[in-house]
């Protein structure tokens, strides 16, 4: 084992088990580490309506639609990024924001895009065998980077729903 490679073993299926359970809370429900049960993406998302999703919390910030198409975004590119390498360009970051209105059936696909890409996510961690710490600290990073703008989608929907 390299210091700057955690190998299969006990480690990493410690490791490997921290970021699953962390991912999860974030995404589907969990154990109340920095959640409250029942406040997950996926059950905050399921209680907005593309009428919402639509709607932007001020004029300075993307709708919630673009913050959900965002997350896809970055968990893609992840994926991307581990399965080929780094980008021969630079990924259209501000492109993953231009979402606005959306219809319901819009709105379902997003949802299921998104379910799709974590799905994803979730077994290459749960597959991997090797941590580099670039690895390892880019998970961390994802799940922070995640649970970031699950914040700002639940602050948006407050501020969206007192609007009303």
């Amino acid at each position: 084992m390299t210091s700057d490679t955690i190998q299969h073993g006990t480690a990493t299926n410690e490791i490997r088990d921290a970021l699953l359970t962390c991912l999860q809370e974030a995404f589907e429900d969990g154990f109340s580490y920095f959640l409250d049960r029942g406040t997950s993406l996926f059950a905050t998302l399921d209680a907005v309506s593309a009428a919402e999703a639509s709607r932007a919390a001020a004029p300075t910030v993307g709708t919630i639609a673009a913050q959900v198409n965002h997350i896809r975004f970055y968990l893609d590119e992840i994926l991307r990024f581990v399965s080929e390498g780094p980008p021969a360009t630079r990924p259209d970051w501000e492109g993953s924001w231009q979402v606005d209105a959306v219809t319901d059936e819009e709105w379902d696909t997003l949802r299921h895009q998104l379910r799709t890409s974590h799905a994803n996510i979730r077994d290459l961690i749960r597959n991997n065998q090797d941590w580099p710490a670039p690895m390892l600290t880019g998970a961390i990073a994802m799940i922070a980077h995640c649970a970031y703008h699950l914040g700002e989608i639940r602050q948006a929907l407050a501020v969206i729903r007192f609007q009303s």
